[in-house]
């Protein structure tokens, strides 16, 4: 109110000011101005008469003084008894004249003839003047025309020592001369004038610029209209005001304040603390002079919206003026826009915090702990059990999970979280579920078909002090995943339908995230089990290698990373790591085919180079083949690919595109092999290159993917130097130690890219454990080696296997004989299995065929494929070797077979079993 009347009051003004010909303040500057003139005009005029008036009077006494001076001076009376008194007097007169400043000196006998006279002439002639007083003894003084003109003249008597009057003496000056002071005094008054009318306007003019300020150059017929406008606007406005002063009195109250406050007729200029009337709240604020907004005060039924300023701030007088504001009907709807807003910012709350992330549970809490307790005093979330697991739906309301609940007490008796819940039909849950409507409890109490859920449980529930129940169904795409329990307690009042609708915007908000959080666990389920699928789930047994592993998925959960151990005939064991681009299922899946495609590839046996050029050529034909607009081709992958001998320590291996490894050395220092980098899989064109290095034991070879070294905030250089950092100066630590120790130094946190990590200790075969014989291409060195064998077996405790590894190694040895080269040699191997190896220098490959009956052999290689385990050809830059493993008696127990049952069957079928290729 205070702000509309000072703006009210500005626009007032300007429009007045702009009209005034002459304001109240420009009028009395005017006047005043004027009244200073005419009193200084006064005043010097009052000066002039006032000096003319003293300078006659002083003329007057100086003549009586001259004149009884030279009336009484000594030797006056022997002057006038000498024959000739003007010859003794004349000088006397002139001379005194001249020292006393007077015009002229006269000195007469009684009868009025002159001795003495300023002009020489006038001597001896009458004196011009009366002498009647003076010769009766008094002073006489006169103005009168005289010879000189105007005279002022004292006129005294000249006595003998009798006291007898003998002669007369008369002083005096000129008229002229009087006036000449007066002219003389004139300059100084006027200036005084001057100064003083200076000094009276510069006042008046400061007097009237604070007025014209006050008024704000107003005229006075303006003034009086504005403050007849002010003084209707206070008294119709629809707001109370207060004006109370410095001392606490009440100086002004307008009509409405006294309706509002009930006010007497005689308030004002009573103190604020004597009216009974008022509030002791409000007096006190009307008292202390605060600044107030929008203070609401009781005053009788009504509540009041009191603002309160002070007056001061423009100059004024100290006080405060306070404005009252009847806001009864008001505050009903202000409170209902207050609760719409209120719940405006509950639902734009539940948008932003309710389905940050693609987890069913963590989803559901988000809901609960957004309205409590500013919608609910607890909120329980259930959700259909098979929801969690990715799954549609049932269609009733059993096997209901409770995944979320929340209050504002813990020790609530309602069902606790994590609980299994078949929901009756008579429960407002199961009638929500099924219909897909919302259900509002407002009485717990008497709710009969809830009370049949779990009677005890209820009951605790109605102690407990809750009584009012909304359940609203999470329903999304037209499926109900679950149901929302918002739940009051004696806290608040029970729910209404306005706030179903609220409560049912609030789930609809979780509802899609909830079931997009269902469709992704559905999704990364599959995807997870399809990688799970793909990826090794446990590491062969071997002796060459100690290995410790880690895998971890980027964020997004699935991709194309792979890692396996692959143990090959004589012992030794290939490591391969691999890193397909991308993620998602499309990455896995395309994982996945690398992956089998190097197992295939290595049961052949091929050198690293060349497995990696079967891989290449294999990722070529699956772009080819996922060319087409709607599939997303492979853009490349990488793969590092290595052979380790724990006979010979001979590592072999080539990368494409990869990584190079790390070597732990038994000191404990670490090197990244210079190993040739060839391309990633797909490129084509370019020769992999195998390197082969000689391995100690104990070395720790480290295979990883770009994952672990590889970061946006650092460069690849500065990864290889912390991985350098982690893994020196353990060289004892195991493998699995030495994983984990790696992605604590490397990885802070879950990495954006998959980390697969591969740490193999290596080992080597015990020189007792092999054995090794040239073998001369002569027939008959067939038997010298089943005797050489049989006592090497024996040596080892396996004898049990004499006879079938004596088959085994004459067919092996007679082929290479028979269809080889030189140089033959015979190795034999003992480790987990017993291992026999031929190798000679031809590159002819046999293979098992079903002979005839009137074929002379090939059943051969039938007999060694059903004495040993495994057998198969692996090719060397030598030519190649053909190997055959027998299972140890300990994992199977004494063959079957003997000589007697061979020589039977070598006179049945004949005993050729290899051919060479045509």
């Amino acid at each position: 109110m205070a702000n509309h009347l000072a703006r009210f009051r500005r626009i007032t003004l300007r429009s007045l000011a702009g009209r005034s010909p002459r304001s109240v303040a420009g009028q009395v500057f005017v006047l005043q101005v004027a009244l200073v003139v005419l009193l200084v005009a006064c005043a010097v005029f009052a000066l002039v008469l006032q000096s003319e008036r003293d300078t006659g009077a002083e003329a007057k006494r100086r003549s009586i003084a001259v004149a009884q001076t030279f009336a009484h001076s000594p030797g006056i009376l022997q002057a006038l008894q000498t024959p000739d008194p003007s010859k003794v007097l004349q000088p006397i007169t002139e001379a005194g004249r001249k020292t006393a400043g007077v015009d002229f000196i006269v000195v007469m006998d009684t009868k009025g003839i002159r001795y003495t006279h300023p002009i020489p002439s006038r001597i001896g002639k009458r004196f011009v003047g009366t002498i009647g007083p003076s010769l009766a003894g008094k002073v006489y003084t006169e103005s009168v025309h005289g010879p000189l003109g105007e005279e002022v003249q004292a006129t005294v008597p000249v006595k003998n020592t009798h006291g007898k009057v003998v002669a007369l003496v008369s002083a005096g000056l000129k008229v002229k001369n009087v006036a000449g002071q007066v002219y003389r005094q004139l300059p100084i008054i006027l200036g005084a004038g001057a100064g003083a009318l200076v000094v009276s306007t510069g006042v008046t003019a400061l007097v009237g610029k604070r007025l014209r300020r006050q008024t704000h150059s107003l005229a006075p017929a303006e003034m009086t209209r504005m403050y007849d406008h002010h003084d209707a606007v206070l008294h119709s406005v629809r707001e109370g005001v207060l004006i109370v002063g410095e001392d606490g009195l009440l100086l002004l109250a307008n009509d409405e304040a006294r309706r509002l406050l009930e006010l007497p007729p005689d308030v004002e200029g009573r103190h604020v603390s004597d009216l009974s009337m008022l509030d002791p709240e409000t007096v006190a604020l009307l008292i202390s002079g605060r600044v107030a907004t929008d203070e609401v005060h009781l005053a009788g039924e009504r509540l009041l919206a009191v603002n309160q300023r002070p007056t001061d701030r423009g100059g004024g007088p100290k006080g405060t003026v306070v404005t009252l504001r009847d806001s009864t009907e008001l505050q009903a709807v202000s409170g209902r826009a207050e609760v719409a807003r209120e719940r405006l910012k509950l639902l734009y709350d539940a948008g932003l915090g309710v389905g940050t992330t693609l987890d069913v549970t963590r989803t559901a809490d988000e809901l609960a702990q957004v309205a409590v307790p500013r919608f609910a005093d607890f909120v329980t979330v259930d959700i259909a059990d098979a929801v969690l697991h990715g799954e549609e739906p049932a269609t009733t309301a059993t096997d209901m999970r409770r995944i979320a609940v929340r209050g504002v007490r813990d020790d609530h008796p309602l069902y606790e979280k994590g609980r299994l819940i078949d929901f009756l039909p008579s429960t407002p849950q199961a009638r929500g579920y099924g219909t897909g409507c919302s259900e509002l409890v407002t009485d717990l109490s008497t709710a009969t078909g809830w009370h049949a859920q779990d009677p005890e449980r209820t009951k605790a529930v109605i102690e407990y002090g809750i009584h009012s129940l909304i359940t609203a169904p999470i329903q999304a795409r037209g499926a109900v995943l679950g149901m929302a329990n918002f739940w009051r307690s004696k806290r608040h009042e029970p729910f209404d339908e306005e706030e179903l609708s609220l409560a049912e915007e609030l789930v609809a908000r979780a509802a899609v995230s909830i079931d997009n959080a269902r469709r992704y666990t559905r999704e990364h389920a599959l995807a997870v089990t399809l990688q799970r699928s793909l990826l090794p789930r446990a590491l062969p047994e071997q002796s060459a290698l100690e290995v410790g592993y880690r895998y971890l998925p980027a964020q997004s959960g699935v991709s194309g990373d792979w890692f396996d151990v692959i143990p090959l005939p004589g012992t030794r064991v290939a490591l391969s790591v691999g890193d397909v681009v991308g993620h998602g299922l499309h990455a896995a899946a395309t994982m996945g085919r690398l992956r089998t495609a190097v197992h295939n590839f290595s049961t052949l046996d091929l050198p690293p180079d060349e497995l990696l050029s079967h891989l290449d050529d294999l990722v070529g034909r699956i772009d080819q083949d996922e060319s087409d607009a709607e599939a997303s081709g492979v853009v490349g992958a990488s793969c590092l690919y290595a052979i380790y001998d724990p006979v010979t320590r001979r590592c072999a291996m080539a990368r494409a595109g990869h990584p190079a490894p790390a070597l732990v050395h038994p000191g404990g220092s670490v090197t990244f092999p210079d190993l040739p980098a060839g391309p990633p899989l797909g490129l084509g064109g370019m020769p992999f290159q195998t390197a082969e290095m000689e391995l100690k034991e104990g070395t720790q070879l480290v295979l990883y993917t770009d994952g672990l070294i590889e970061d946006r905030t650092r460069d690849l250089d500065v990864g290889m130097e912390l991985l350098r950092d982690a893994l020196a100066g353990h060289p004892d630590r195991p493998p699995e130690e030495t994983c984990q120790a790696v992605l604590d130094e490397m990885l802070t946190a879950r990495p954006k890219d998959d980390v697969a990590l591969l740490v193999a200790r290596t080992q080597v075969l015990p020189p007792d454990c092999v054995a090794d014989w040239e073998v001369p291409r002569d027939p008959a060195a067939v038997s010298g080696m089943r005797v050489a064998v049989s006592e090497k077996l024996a040596e080892w405790g396996l004898s049990e296997l004499g006879f079938g590894m004596e088959l085994v190694l004459s067919e092996l040895i007679t082929n290479a004989i028979r269809y080889g080269s030189e140089p033959i040699s015979v190795r034999l191997i003992r480790d987990r299995t017993l291992i026999c190896e031929v190798a000679d220098g031809s590159s002819t490959s046999p293979h098992l065929r079903y002979a005839a009956t009137t074929d002379e052999g090939g059943r051969g290689l039938f007999l060694v494929s059903q004495m040993a385990e495994r057998w198969g050809t692996r090719y060397t830059p030598q030519g190649k070797v053909i190997w055959a493993e027998l299972t140890l008696p300990e994992a199977t127990g004494e063959f079957g077979l003997t000589w007697a049952d061979v020589d039977i069957a070598a006179s049945e079928e004949g005993f050729e079993g290899f051919e060479t290729p045509a």
